[in-house]
């Protein structure tokens, strides 16, 4: 029945601080915004930002600041990542760590957006 996921919502207070994040540290395209959302690209996937204030229906019951739990699939070996996100002075909570992704063994950093949603960033097992 299913073929794909088209898009996320994050739940945010704070968007431009959030479009930032996700397009300067995670390489995403901001595509469109106004005031109470954004949407960002990477790949197929669309990540829209929505203030938690938005008045846009239907949406979820009970729309909560960090408390999504995101994995992303990196390019780059994870030593790349690590670099980039210390010199954006962006901590890792955790990693590298060996993990079961959906395609096998990932080594995994583990991060969190600024409004405290948890990130994984993965790669492949080598």
């Amino acid at each position: 029945m299913l073929s794909a996921l088209d898009h996320l919502v994050i739940y945010v207070d704070d968007l431009s601080r959030a479009v930032d994040f996700y397009s300067r540290v995670l390489g995403m395209d901001a595509k469109e915004q106004d005031a109470s959302h954004a949407d960002l690209h990477l790949g197929t996937l669309m990540l829209r930002l929505q203030r938690t204030d938005n008045s846009t229906a239907p949406q979820a019951a009970a729309p909560t600041i960090g408390a999504m739990e995101l994995s992303f699939s990196s390019r780059l070996p994870l030593e790349e990542v690590e670099h980039h996100l210390a010199a954006l002075s962006v901590p890792v909570e955790l990693g590298p760590v060996t993990y079961d992704g959906s395609k096998g063994p990932v080594d995994s950093l583990y991060l969190r957006d600024p409004e405290g949603n948890l990130l994984e960033i993965n790669r492949p097992r080598r």
